[in-house]
């Protein structure tokens, strides 16, 4: 299997929003103080990431500006307003990781993904991100796919690993 997303020659259609799987989501908090965070959640839960369609869609029918909207969507960390792959890469470069050689499996799934810390592959297969602690500094160096663990994993193991995912 080619991981590298340089090597795919078109990247994989978006498909349309069904904004009406909002329609549940927003009856349920229809006059809830302090909805705006959980809205989003499940919107997110619902499609992956925030489409802007769907903001745009949450906003005019719980009357909420969508620049707040936008507000709470860009201030945590834990909503996205891009597309994200199937699988989520995580490669901790804390302090225990770093000097452990995370900065050496970085360099090793972005050749091998064809993509930057921050970027999705073309075909939405892989995101990929550094982070700053995944609590398992006894590990180190720690990267997470998905939800698994691999632990005190080396570069090539760690591209091995990604080449078996489904």
């Amino acid at each position: 299997m080619a991981l590298s997303g340089q090597e795919q020659s078109a990247t994989v259609a978006e498909s349309p929003v069904d904004l009406s799987r909002l329609d549940r989501i927003l009856e349920e908090f229809k006059g809830v103080k302090g909805g705006v965070i959980p809205i989003l959640q499940r919107a997110q839960d619902t499609f992956g990431y925030l489409p802007r369609e769907a903001l745009t869609y949450i906003s005019r029918k719980t009357l909420i500006p969508l620049n707040q909207l936008y507000g709470v969507a860009t201030f945590y960390t834990q909503f996205h307003l891009k597309r994200r792959g199937k699988h989520l890469v995580r490669i901790c470069d804390g302090t225990a990781c770093h000097v452990r050689g995370a900065p050496k499996n970085v360099d090793a799934v972005q050749k091998a993904l064809g993509i930057g810390a921050g970027e999705t592959t073309g075909d939405y297969m892989f995101s990929f991100e550094i982070v700053y602690c995944l609590g398992s500094c006894g590990l180190a160096p720690v990267a997470l796919v998905d939800e698994k663990v691999y632990g005190r994993v080396g570069p090539e193991a760690l591209v091995k690993r990604l080449e078996a995912v489904p």
